[in-house]
């Protein structure tokens, strides 16, 4: 009866430490700068561009209404992140609560993937346009559109709810996490309890929100491709100006996903302390802030866009000047 107690009281896991962070002594200050610096340029420029699709009636196409969907993802899974870890960088004790741990979790798998069926989704309407540019209006409607939105984010909060909900549930001989944040792999390694169901739902899980949206952008570039060997220069330009920005995204958002794999399951303890946390964060810091440059930069459009709101403001404030 008292060994029984005692199993019990080593599964009340009421906090866990976060053991990724070292101590850094006045450089803590510098770190904190730094990362203060990355989540205001994330926000600045992800709210400026949402501001200018929303603003502008001539952006008002499915594909800047995708990317307008991107860019709210890339500010809510910041947010989910960078507080936290400014809070971290300051404090001494790493810990943090168990209810705020798995809301984390939810927060930061959700967004990663609304990033990934975000860009399947994406890159199916580049599909439409290219290939099919005569049928393009009637197959990509305005509420076609609102329904690819409102599935994708739905999508991720369903599958992450079952996730969290299955975590949350084991019980628990530990609480130690060899990490800057919370991460569902690591909790789970935690649980004292059978993980049969947790495993065989983050397979289902994995394949239906990671390989289907994947061979669904390889299908569609395969079809791209075609397209673009037999048809003229000008749809070959189309074709370029449109997918480098959503190629380089995907490859930058795989190196990010590669990076937090190869964190989480093998063992890098002979990669120094700095680089290692900058690797299991790189999809975190990375994404977010290269997604409104490579777009903002590519698309013709938006680009137009800030240079005439940026002249309309330096005119005002010259005016006001006056």
């Amino acid at each position: 009866m008292n060994q029984r107690r005692i199993m019990m009281n080593s599964t009340q896991v009421s906090y866990f430490t976060l053991t990724a962070y070292f101590d850094t002594g006045s450089l803590k200050y510098l770190f904190f700068i730094v990362v203060m610096s990355l989540y205001i340029s994330i926000i600045f420029s992800n709210v400026l561009l949402i501001v200018i699709i929303c603003m502008n009636r001539s952006l008002h196409e499915p594909m800047y209404l995708f990317l307008c969907s991107m860019f709210v993802n890339e500010l809510y899974g910041s947010t989910a992140m960078f507080p936290f870890l400014l809070l971290q960088i300051l404090s001494d004790i790493h810990t943090v609560s168990v209810p705020f741990c798995f809301l984390q979790i939810f927060c930061l798998y959700s967004s990663a993937i609304v990033e990934l069926v975000n860009l399947a989704v994406m890159s199916y309407d580049r599909y439409l346009s290219i290939c099919y540019p005569l049928q393009y209006n009637t197959r990509m409607t305005f509420k076609k559109v609102a329904i690819l939105i409102v599935v994708t984010w739905f999508h991720a909060f369903l599958v992450v709810i079952g996730t969290t909900y299955l975590s949350s549930s084991l019980q628990l001989c530990g609480n130690i996490i060899d990490y800057v944040y919370c991460v569902n792999y690591s909790v789970v390694k935690l649980a004292c309890s059978d993980t049969t169901v947790n495993n065989i739902y983050g397979l289902f899980a994995t394949s239906f929100s990671v390989f289907v949206p994947l061979i669904l952008i390889l299908y569609t570039y395969i079809k791209i491709l075609k397209v673009c060997f037999s048809a003229s220069k000008q749809t070959r330009q189309k074709a370029v100006s449109t997918c480098t920005p959503h190629l380089a995204s995907l490859i930058n958002f795989s190196f990010g996903c590669l990076f937090d794999t190869l964190h989480t399951r093998f063992d890098m303890s002979s990669i120094p302390s700095v680089l290692r946390i900058f690797l299991s964060m790189y999809l975190v810091i990375i994404q977010p802030l290269l997604n409104p440059i490579m777009y903002g930069l590519q698309m013709s459009k938006i680009r137009n866009t800030c240079k005439k709101l940026l002249c309309y403001t330096k005119l005002t404030t010259h005016t006001s000047s006056m």
